[in-house]
């Protein structure tokens, strides 16, 4: 079985719930996606490590950029980044990871932004399931106010609920890496 088909069967087997959800979106749903119990699976992260690192050097050759990081909202997209980041390493690339706070601290260095991360880089912005896209242009907009550039939206599953259009018209380009259809029968 490939990564990409293994990662899939574990998406299906631990993320994807049926019932009756309300999302962070404030959306209805009749179905529900925790990537989270997927990407901090021992075997699920090396996957994701695998797959989402692969998607992103494709990614990153077809729009010749060289993104310096990979990151997100923390928690959802934590776990991501920084599967693909260490799977850049294996592969003699260097990827750092960075985390996105809901808002900034209120101590220390005041950041909003965390860890390999500075004014000028361009990066990677990682979303573990979108849905409206709404929580990918707040992160979105973290890094620009901190100076930062993103090259690319890497997602982990989407929705197909309007999320890539709503990022795409901010003129940044999305790559999922699995969709709704692929998850759910």
């Amino acid at each position: 079985m490939s990564a990409r088909n293994e990662l899939q069967t574990i998406l299906k087997a631990k993320s994807i719930r049926t019932g009756d959800f309300t999302l962070a979106s404030g959306k209805k749903s009749d179905f529900y996606v925790d990537c989270r119990v997927t990407t901090m699976d021992c075997r699920g992260a090396i996957l994701v490590g695998e797959v989402g690192y692969a998607a992103v050097a494709k990614k990153m050759d077809a729009l010749d950029t060289q993104p310096v990081a990979i990151g997100g909202m923390t928690m959802g997209a934590d776990p991501i980044s920084l599967a693909i980041a260490m799977e850049s390493s294996r592969q003699g690339k260097s990827l750092q990871m960075f985390s996105v706070r809901k808002e900034a601290k209120k101590y220390g260095t005041g950041k909003r932004v965390e860890g390999n991360f500075q004014k000028g880089d361009t990066i990677i912005l990682v979303e573990d399931t979108a849905t409206t896209g709404g929580s990918t242009l707040k992160a979105m907009d973290a890094i620009e106010a901190e100076g930062g550039k993103v090259a690319f939206v890497l997602i982990l599953v989407d929705r197909q609920e309007g999320a890539k259009e709503v990022i795409e018209e901010r003129g940044v380009e999305v790559l999922s890496i699995y969709e709704k259809k692929e998850l759910i029968a």
